[in-house]
């Protein structure tokens, strides 16, 4: 499919699917196929808004941190030796060699190629053999930093260090996941996120999808999750996340062979909220996952226009890893999960496909999809937004 131009009539054509479900459309295909509309979308999401990176008990002590990436961008979180978590570019500002990899304890990043070393808060702290460069500015050449905030035990960034505070836009989502407390949830740091073909959006709106659960997923694993008891709460295009609830036809479901939570029940929950299953949203990079014993989260790591990385973790209850059964219940666990998400990645794939054929429609809503309705609005406001800022700019310029 041609890539689109960021006319003004390809932005006014995406308004057709941020109205009522029962009226809108999906995103025209090219927004999940064009390098285009991919690098349009940097500007109108990844550069604005607040993106999920880890959590912070990935780098619970001082000089502790780890690296990650999105939109091909390396970053580097680190716990400065005052206990402050800060976030900056991993490219060093003399040749952009990369001054860390990985993750683990430091007392500073010393970029290997020229020796250039920066502390645990990007500040530039040594340059070798510059004093013959005229109007070296030594603090002009610190690592550029990120803005940085905690919510929920996750650590998000924006790369505007002036943005906006996040939380604000989340009272909903926080509230409505409150019980879960996941700031004291434990659970292991994720492998290295996998790389997966298809649109950032297409795994976005997959986890959300409600539509889909008693079709692709029937059978004994996600039956006591029936797509007629998905519920959408009300959220603003303005909001920073949105939810789904899923009742489930009894209390503490999870996914495993006997349908019922067998690791601890997260302490704080009403009984409301053990008897369905919580997704809750922070788009673009954050999309969770919420049984009564088990909270699983995505991290969404866009490398392409077609492709991205995902991170994909575990947290559980206070304590719950202590159980000298752990391993073999949270086995029951993953062995469902896997067979689930088996599933789910197949159908990424293929929509992926078949997003890249001339046939490819901008399909009608069912109620059940209301989470996509919600979605779109997001995204479509942000849509204008940035089109109009960047046609502004290229007016001034």
């Amino acid at each position: 499919m041609p890539a689109p131009t960021m006319t003004d009539d390809f932005i006014e054509s995406l308004s057709a699917s941020a109205v009522n479900l029962e009226d809108a459309v999906t995103l025209p295909p090219s927004c999940y196929t064009s390098q285009d509309f991919y690098e349009f979308e940097k500007d109108a999401l990844y550069y604005a808004e607040w993106q999920c990176v880890g959590r912070e008990d990935w780098i619970p002590k001082p000089g502790d941190y780890f690296t990650t990436r999105t939109i091909n961008e390396p970053i580097i979180v680190s716990r400065t030796l005052e206990g402050q978590v800060r976030a900056m570019s991993a490219v060093c500002q003399h040749r952009a060699m990369l001054v860390a990899e990985g993750s683990g304890n430091a007392r500073g990043f010393l970029c290997p190629y020229h020796h250039w070393s920066y502390s645990l808060d990007g500040t530039l702290v040594a340059a070798p053999a510059m004093n013959k460069t005229c109007n070296f500015d030594r603090k002009a050449n610190s690592l550029p930093r990120f803005a940085v905030e905690i919510w929920n035990g996750f650590v998000f960034i924006n790369f505007d260090e002036n943005a906006a505070p996040l939380a604000p836009r989340l009272i909903g989502v926080a509230e409505a996941i409150a019980g879960y407390d996941l700031a004291s949830a434990e659970g292991p740091k994720p492998d290295e996120g996998a790389r997966l073909p298809w649109n950032w959006k297409v795994m976005f709106e997959n986890n959300n999808d409600g539509y889909h659960a008693s079709r692709l997923h029937a059978g004994p694993l996600h039956d006591f999750v029936p797509s007629g008891k998905a519920e959408f709460p009300h959220s603003e295009p303005e909001d920073a996340g949105f939810l789904r609830f899923n009742g489930t036809l009894h209390p503490d479901a999870s996914f495993n062979a006997t349908q019922r939570a067998v690791l601890p029940i997260f302490p704080g929950l009403s009984d409301e909220m053990r008897n369905r299953m919580t997704f809750a949203n922070v788009p673009p990079s954050l999309s969770l996952i919420m049984m009564s014993d088990m909270v699983i989260y995505l991290i969404l790591r866009p490398d392409g226009p077609e492709s991205l990385e995902m991170d994909t973790g575990l947290l559980f209850a206070p304590g719950a890893m202590k159980d000298p059964t752990f391993d073999h219940k949270l086995d029951m666990n993953m062995r469902a999960t896997a067979h689930i998400i088996a599933q789910d990645f197949h159908v990424d794939e293929l929509v992926q496909k078949g997003l890249r054929s001339r046939f490819a429609p901008r399909g009608r809503y069912s109620w059940q999809e209301g989470a996509q309705g919600q979605f779109n609005k997001w995204l479509v406001h942000r849509y204008r937004a940035a089109h109009k800022r960047l046609a502004g700019l290229e007016t001034v310029s």
